[in-house]
């Protein structure tokens, strides 16, 4: 199979940008609609399986985009991966920087700040700047991934994945990995590298709040081996066999991948803020299963009229969601989100439904924006 642009691999990766992006914007935190909040702590809920999609999904992608390594794009193909990363890390950086100055702003201007900050310490917060995210996280895992699927040959990536999988989890075992709290090695990796003050400060039960990442440092690991299962799952869509069979081996990969994370749990609990390696081949066997029957049902048997809402995200996923975000950031500070759940969604359906209405209203009108692009053909990239 030739290296062509899957578009089973574009709806996949649509799906997962627009889940991104409902599951980011509910009307109220605290109401959001239960299938979209992530688990507290142990466990996992519809929500946790996104970013993991989207780290598997940029591994296939890759595999597409680098196979050509193997007839000498060496040099050429570093210098992007190193390009590329710098630009998604500080893409991640503008959009922490984007929120503080609107609803550092907004507080600032309504006095909901102490009262000798100043304006630029509100907006430009130095000195408590959360450095990891999303993206920032993302970025770190094109790097490793990339350069390994550079580096080595096919099979011994999958060792590689499977080593820092094992590696991770006796880091987990050994070093309180499984606790929310101050002393577990995750915690104490990011303390030592970023500086507490520069961590996200997860809310606890009690009320109070841990410097504690959850797209931490450490926990890269596990996701470089995700990103790696990914490139193996794109070496089995490339194999030079018949479609059947090659969909037929990714079903296969995803069951074996789904079923190890699940007995894995029993000793290595499934939790998506450490990225558990139980976490890691579970969510990755899901995404290769779904990944399959996208491919069954788009590519083999060609029933792509549901594809279109899914493909206009699918094809500019990093635009959208930075315009996602901005747009999200705008309307809460100005206070025009507050206004149209309160005045408009909330009274006709109350909290938790009318949160999840929200969200609905909130990704169409994303998606009318990547329509738009996607109508006249134009394709962001970096």
């Amino acid at each position: 199979m030739k290296s062509e642009r899957l578009l089973s691999l574009d709806v996949m990766r649509g799906m997962t940008i627009a889940a991104m992006i409902l599951v980011n914007n509910p009307a109220v935190w605290g109401k959001a609609y239960a299938p979209l909040q992530h688990a507290f702590w142990h466990g996992m809920t519809p929500t946790d399986l996104i970013y993991p999609f989207f780290v598997f999904i940029m591994g296939v992608s890759a595999f597409f985009s680098l196979s050509k390594r193997y007839e000498g794009a060496g040099r050429e193909a570093f210098s992007r991966i190193l390009r590329r990363s710098a630009v998604i890390f500080g893409v991640g950086l503008l959009l922490q920087e984007i929120s503080y100055f609107g609803y550092g702003t907004a507080n600032f201007l309504s006095g909901q700040t102490s009262a000798d900050a100043t304006w630029f310490e509100t907006v430009f917060p130095f000195r408590t700047f959360r450095i990891m995210g999303v993206l920032q996280g993302l970025a770190l895992v094109y790097l490793f991934g990339s350069a390994a699927l550079l580096c080595l040959r096919f099979r011994h990536l999958i060792v590689a994945a499977g080593g820092l999988l094992i590696l991770y989890l006796v880091l987990l075992q050994t070093g309180n990995g499984y606790s929310l709290s101050a002393d577990n090695i995750i915690a104490v990796v990011d303390r030592a590298v970023l500086g507490e003050s520069h961590l996200y400060r997860e809310w606890l039960p009690d009320g109070s709040r841990l410097a504690f990442e959850p797209e931490g440092l450490l926990s890269t690991l596990p996701r470089i081996a995700q990103f790696l299962l990914g490139c193996a799952a794109g070496r089995i869509l490339l194999a030079n066999e018949d479609a059947p069979m090659r969909f037929g081996r990714l079903f296969a990969f995803g069951t074996a991948l789904f079923f190890t994370g699940l007995l894995l749990q029993y000793g290595d609990p499934l939790n998506k803020k450490i990225w558990s390696s139980s976490f890691a081949l579970a969510t990755s066997g899901f995404a290769s299963l779904l990944l399959g029957l996208l491919c069954w049902v788009i590519d083999l048997h060609k029933q792509v009229r549901w594809t279109g809402f899914f493909r206009v995200f699918g094809v500019n996923p990093l635009f959208l969601y930075v315009a996602a975000w901005v747009l999200s950031v705008t309307l809460g500070a100005l206070s025009i989100k507050s206004w149209f759940y309160t005045t408009l969604i909330d009274p006709l359906f109350g909290d938790a439904s009318g949160s999840l209405v929200y969200s609905l209203c909130f990704i169409l009108l994303v998606w009318s924006l990547g329509l738009v692009l996607y109508r006249r053909k134009i394709y962001i990239k970096i």
